[in-house]
């Protein structure tokens, strides 16, 4: 899960790379990462369906397959076409890959057990991200760019070979046929919009071709929700939505990321321009953001103790978006050690509220429906993340004044960034608005799971002790 996550922000980097190593235009180097995230569109609302039909291992472990053989191609790639046709393979094993292996996880420990396996969630759906601009930019400058995918083989062999050895089968026997007319319509949709929101902001919003794959995935969508709502056996279950607590976290972790990715999108570009920073140097300045997540994993145990989840929940959203609001207003300029510290404390902040969201939003789902509960989960996710950073990238893009001067003496359009940056706080104050709806009794549930001991952990001492 890491890799994928890693894959989606570690090829930005590395496109200035590959366009003058094909001797091609940079804008036709898009397609890279496009139809990475068009077929990871594609095949994630599938996913549950593919693992509770023919079983969670297997569909598992052949979609791993299918990202490790699909990096090792991108980095042989001798043209263009050849690595975007290998980019759409490795998309389309990362979408399968993702949903089924939460599945795995929050079938294989209960829910007393699942705060532990949150915080380390963190690393996929939030440190991985983080770091993948940095890998890709020490790549590009160091060794070659088809090192950011050759990364992904050695990794992939080992969990292959652990999950062949390790991992128990399971399926589930009332899985009913595919549902045809939602598949269709998912990847139509899905793929459409997707596309329309990462080159909607370069090619122009008035474009004819955004306009039109725009409209028709939208359409498409729509009535894919109308048809999964009405089938007995749809292929994502919207049904889950219907429970208050799945449906307001869902809305939550879809806007927080869209705040984050949109920060650590906005943020390098910024400091690349204002300072004149290599893609290594603007990728190292947002780590400390990384790192801020990984303390707070560590400390939610003693957070979650002192605070009700709601609180840590809300209060994390609260403190992210004040921090948030004072980069956007200091700007790239400011004393380095000084922004560091502040994107230091964004991850802590919102990883307490990222893995209290992450615990407690599949709290009120039977093992039955998890397949399909952390597939329509991650499907919200990844709308939330393309959806925050093709607003912000818009606004960038739309903003033409307030020109400052960078380090090397060129014209720097400040404003833009800063107004991109507020952006992401909007989006923070939307997830903040559904967070302060949490009530302490909404989490009942998931209190007495934890605080109940299961008879299997202490018979074990009894019977020793007799």
């Amino acid at each position: 899960m890491f890799m994928v996550s890693m894959d989606g922000t570690i090829v930005n980097v590395i496109l200035p790379t590959i366009s003058k190593e094909f001797n091609i235009e940079p804008s036709s180097t898009s397609g890279i990462n496009v139809g990475y995230l068009v077929s990871l569109a594609v095949f994630l609302p599938v996913a549950g369906w593919l693992g509770d039909r023919f079983g969670t291992k297997k569909i598992f472990l052949m979609a791993l397959g299918v990202f490790t053989a699909a990096s090792l191609l991108c980095g042989v790639a001798n043209n263009l076409q050849t690595l975007n046709l290998f980019r759409i393979l490795q998309g389309a094993g990362g979408g399968v890959l993702t949903p089924v292996g939460m599945a795995i996880l929050f079938r294989t420990f209960p829910a007393e057990e699942r705060p532990k396996v949150s915080r380390s969630l963190v690393l996929p759906i939030a440190f991985a991200p983080a770091i993948g601009p940095i890998i890709g930019g020490f790549f590009a400058e160091q060794l070659s760019w088809r090192w950011a995918f050759y990364i992904n083989v050695p990794f992939g062999i080992i969990v292959l070979l652990f999950g062949l050895l390790f991992l128990k089968e399971h399926k589930e026997p009332a899985t009913g046929r595919l549902d045809l007319p939602g598949f269709l319509l998912s990847a139509v949709g899905f793929s459409m919009l997707m596309y329309a929101l990462n080159i909607g902001p370069s090619k122009g919003w008035s474009s004819p071709v955004i306009m039109y794959t725009g409209f028709v995935g939208f359409v498409c969508v729509c009535s894919f929700v109308l048809i999964e709502l009405r089938v007995n056996k749809p292929m994502l279950d919207l049904r889950l939505l219907n429970d208050r607590l799945f449906r307001t976290l869902g809305i939550i972790s879809l806007f927080s990321m869209a705040g984050l990715l949109g920060l650590l999108f906005v943020f390098p570009l910024m400091y690349q321009n204002a300072t004149n920073a290599t893609p290594l140097e603007s990728g190292l300045a947002t780590f400390p953001e990384a790192l801020g997540l990984m303390v707070a994993s560590r400390m939610m145990p003693w957070t979650s103790k002192k605070l009700s989840i709601n609180q840590v929940i809300w209060i994390g959203l609260l403190l992210t978006t004040m921090i948030f609001s004072l980069i956007s207003i200091v700007g790239p300029t400011a004393n380095s050690w000084f922004l560091r510290v502040l994107l230091f404390s964004v991850g802590l902040c919102l990883g307490h509220t990222v893995v209290a969201v992450q615990f407690s939003t599949f709290t009120n789902i039977t093992s039955a429906s998890m397949g399909r509960a952390t597939t329509l989960f991650n499907v919200q996710n990844r709308i939330g993340s393309a959806f925050g950073v093709a607003i912000l990238a818009s606004i960038l893009g739309a903003v033409g004044n307030g020109l400052v001067e960078t380090s090397g003496g060129e014209p720097f359009n400040l404003v833009s960034y800063q107004l991109a940056l507020f952006g992401s706080v909007v989006f923070l104050i939307i997830a903040l608005l559904f967070a302060l709806s949490l009530r302490k009794e909404d989490f009942k549930a998931v209190i007495s799971k934890q605080v109940t001991p299961k008879p299997s952990h202490i018979e074990p001492v009894i019977r020793g002790r007799e």
